[in-house]
């Protein structure tokens, strides 16, 4: 797909690193799939890879969790 940032380039599969901030919580997710510009590398996540995250993030603000950094795994 073309970037809708720069409209230059072309998005390929990649990875990001996600930081979330929820309640005082803030979720770091390393090795997140995502398409990356191959141009000026905005990363495009998948709404389902969005709604895993966020629900994550949730979850630890709910359990109390200040800081927490981890690999994404499928859902």
């Amino acid at each position: 797909m073309k970037c809708v940032i720069c409209k230059q380039g072309e998005t390929r599969p990649g990875s990001a690193t996600v930081t979330l901030e929820r309640k005082g919580t803030t979720v770091v997710v390393k090795s997140v799939p995502a398409q990356v510009c191959e141009n000026c590398g905005e990363q495009y996540l998948d709404e389902s890879i969005v709604r895993a995250l966020l629900q994550n993030a949730e979850d630890a603000a709910g359990d109390g969790v200040q800081v927490e950094v981890r690999t994404y795994s499928s859902p």
